[in-house]
This record gives structure tokens, C-alpha cells and sequence, in this order.
């Protein structure tokens, strides 16, 4: 908001303060805006801890996905990797970031299903090879690699059940404000956000 236009709020308010002493509807129409003002303040408030959430837990599984690049290439220059397994645990990884869900395809629980699966499956081998490897037991990088990729495993839940506070919130806040929400977000269409929870029901 420049300057300008924020004098003409100023004064815009101002105007309805004082009409609102003498005229009961515009006192309604002022309390009215002012609710509906209050209310597009919480549903930003709430878009923008949905995106930091999904942001954390994206960026981590990223650093995840990075790390088993970077552990598949120890292997490979290790020389006791086959020329084609590592070109097909190279292109399972790549593949990952292409089959991953987005906050509206996830509505789908099979497409996170496939793509844990994916995931986990694409893990448990490169650990299994890197920990089966002879220089494992001195080999610094792999082994800080390896739990890297762990934690990242681990903390995956967290990032989800984060996300999944948020989304619950979220719903109730629009459903509860139903008859605001054409005020509050004139954008698009609201529709409530599914939750990483369908995955396990």
C-alpha cells in the first residue's frame, strides 16, 4: 500500500467512525468490514504457514533425495558397483522429484503411497549396498551420507504431522467462515486441502 492510498484508508475509516454515531447502518456495514478485514488477516496468516511447512518439508526431502545422488556416486567410483544397476539406481532417483505430489495431487493417497514406496525402497538398497561395501567401515562420506539420508527418513513424519495441524485449521477456519470467504479471497475458488493422514487410513 503506498502512501496515498494509505491517507485514503485513513480517511475512508475516519468517514465511518464518525457516520456510524449518527447512521446504525453504516455502523453495522463498519463492524461488518471490519470482521471480514479481521478474518483475511487470519486465513493470510494461515496460507502462509501452510506454504513455510510444506516449503520445510519439501526442502528436506530434497537434501534426502541429494544425498542419495551423492552416495550413489561414492559407490560408483568405489568400482564394485555394476555398470547397470548404477544406471538404474540413477534413474530411480532422478525419477523421484517427477513423481512426487504436490499439495493438490496428494488428494489422491495412492500417489503418495507409490511415491514412499519409491522412496523407501530406492533407501533401504543403497544402504544395504553402501553398509555391504569393504570401505564402509572407514569410509567417512559414505557413512555421514547414510545418516543424512536417515535422519531425513526420520524426520518426514514430523514434517507431515506439521503440515496436517496446519491443514485441520485450516478447513475448520473456511468452513466456519463460509459466508465470508468471497470477501476474504477473491482469487479463487476455496476448496479444503487434503491431509497426509488419508495415506494411513
Amino acid at each position: 500500500m503506498n502512501k496515498h492510498h494509505h491517507i485514503g484508508w485513513i480517511f475512508f475509516s475516519g468517514a465511518l467512525i464518525l457516520a456510524s454515531c449518527d447512521n446504525p447502518k453504516t455502523r453495522d456495514l463498519a463492524t461488518h468490514f471490519t470482521h471480514v478485514d479481521s478474518l483475511t488477516e487470519v486465513y493470510l496468516d494461515l496460507q502462509d504457514s501452510l506454504h513455510t511447512a510444506w516449503n520445510l518439508m519439501i526442502n528436506d526431502d530434497n537434501q534426502k533425495i541429494k544425498a542419495m545422488q551423492n552416495l550413489l556416486h561414492e559407490l560408483k567410483i568405489s568400482a564394485q558397483l555394476d555398470p547397470e544397476k548404477a544406471e538404474s539406481l540413477d534413474h530411480r532417483i532422478e525419477q523421484l522429484k517427477r513423481i512426487r505430489y504436490t499439495p493438490k495431487s496428494m488428494s489422491n493417497p495412492d500417489l503418495v503411497a507409490e511415491y514412499d514406496f519409491a522412496s523407501n525402497s530406492l533407501v533401504n538398497e543403497l544402504i544395504s549396498l553402501s553398509e555391504g561395501h569393504t570401505a564402509y567401515a572407514y569410509n567417512t562420506t559414505m557413512q555421514n551420507l547414510v545418516t543424512q539420508i536417515r535422519k531425513a527418513e526420520e524426520s518426514i513424519e514430523h514434517y507431515r504431522s506439521d503440515y496436517d495441524a496446519i491443514v485441520v485449521v485450516y478447513n475448520k477456519f473456511i468452513l466456519e467462515n463460509k459466508d465470508h470467504m468471497r470477501e476474504i479471497d477473491h482469487t479463487s475458488k476455496v476448496e479444503k486441502k487434503p491431509q497426509f493422514q488419508m495415506v494411513s487410513e
